[in-house]
């Protein structure tokens, strides 16, 4: 396309500013209104195909709807049918894409990470609620403008949640490397999905490199299924700890593990930037997610029931309560098994001992009467005797029961 040429009688093209595997896109001056925008065409070759032309409508359809100052806003649509181009009008930002910014700077400081990802955030919280998910969120569709607004670009294989798919079965839209697990394997891309694309720029752009590498789809799902990244603070170590934890959250292998929605990992990452650690989003303790970016790894069988440690260590379990259970000797099994046999209470054995005292005492000064009362021969003093003899073998006696009583 010439830079001389103007599309649908508007359109002054100037420059080329991109190319995709679809389209390319060019930096145009509207000569109606009277300033730049930024004019994507589709493919020449693809201009015939049915299912890119309807993808390629789709997307202007898609990003249309969607008017928020984190998400590049189109403006215009159409076919040129003088020159046979299927065109899309879209606002230009002046600024780099934040794979610009990786090929110029290797990876960013930690605030200006998260402050991207943040305003990626709102972009793809405002797009997921409006029911479009974007499905090739990468650092190239990250446009920062010249003032440092943040907009995601690109919806080029987006697709309306309430529309049916206009690809095949089992097909895979996206670059490979930003994929979702369930998009590696050829499954539906929901929400979840971008917040997976969206933790691995937040892994680039903190570390400047991918968590994986891979050459192809089956190579990528395997790797995601095998395979655990480096730990996100053993390459930069700037990054805090708990800033690297909330990373993981997006990079889940299950959907559930992920933040719920994009607002939710924003204010995971914000948290995560200031040392508080990030919640657990559905998989519960262990997950492998958390041990990808911890450097925890997988347990071995010598460590797989010890405590965890750190800051994701789990709090153990309350220990179970064990109720008593009936016995067989009790009908219908209601009873339960019978109390030990307890011993006495003290104050009952000091009553018993007080009692002995007691009667051992009245027995030695009955022995003593009894001796003065023998060395008498008076007539009284034999009548005493008697009964003084009589009353001690009752004593006696007595004192003998409680000793058995005692012993018992």
């Amino acid at each position: 396309m010439a830079e001389s040429s103007v599309i649908a009688g508007r359109y002054q093209i100037e420059g080329r500013l991109g190319v995709g595997g679809m389209s390319t896109v060019h930096l145009a001056f509207d000569q109606r209104l009277e300033r730049h925008v930024a004019l994507k065409l589709l493919a020449e070759h693809l201009a015939d195909d049915p299912a890119f032309v309807s993808r390629f409508r789709r997307e202007a359809l898609a990003a249309a709807r969607l008017v928020h100052p984190n998400i590049v806003q189109v403006f215009d649509f159409g076919l040129d049918e003088r020159q046979h181009q299927h065109f899309i009008v879209m606002e230009h930002v002046p600024g780099q894409s934040c794979a610009e910014i990786l090929r110029d700077q290797g990876h960013l400081d930690v605030d200006q990470a998260v402050e991207i990802v943040g305003q990626s955030c709102r972009g793809l919280d405002y797009a997921h609620r409006h029911g479009v998910v974007h499905r090739d969120v990468k650092p190239g569709n990250l446009l920062v403008s010249d003032s440092d607004v943040v907009k995601l670009a690109d919806f080029g294989i987006a697709r309306a949640t309430d529309q049916s798919s206009i690809t095949q079965v089992g097909s895979v839209l996206g670059t490979a490397a930003y994929l979702s697990p369930e998009q590696a394997r050829g499954e539906e891309a929901g929400p979840r999905a971008d917040i997976y694309s969206l933790g691995v720029v937040t892994y680039q752009l903190l570390s400047g490199r991918l968590p994986y590498e891979a050459t192809s789809l089956s190579e990528l799902a395997l790797k995601q299924q095998r395979e655990l990244p480096s730990p996100l603070e053993n390459l930069n170590d700037r990054v805090p700890h708990e800033l690297a934890d909330a990373v993981a959250t997006a990079l889940s292998i299950e959907q559930e593990d992920r933040p719920p929605d994009a607002l939710t990992f924003a204010e995971t990452l914000r948290s995560g930037e200031r040392g508080i650690a990030p919640p657990r989003f559905g998989g519960g303790p262990g997950t492998r997610a958390t041990r990808v970016m911890t450097g925890r790894g997988t347990p071995t069988e010598a460590t797989r029931g010890a405590p965890r440690t750190g800051r994701t260590a789990v709090a153990p379990s309350a220990p179970r309560r064990l109720e008593p259970r009936p016995y067989a000797g009790d009908a219908g099994g209601r009873g339960q098994y019978p109390r030990p046999p307890q011993a006495r209470p003290p104050e009952r054995r000091r009553g018993r001992a007080f009692a002995l005292f007691f009667l051992f005492t009245v027995i030695i000064v009955a022995v003593v009467a009894a001796i003065v009362i023998s060395t008498s021969t008076a007539p009284t003093v034999e009548k005493a005797r008697n009964i003084i003899a009589h009353d001690f073998s009752d004593a006696y006696n007595q004192f003998l029961g409680l000793i058995g009583q005692s012993t018992k």
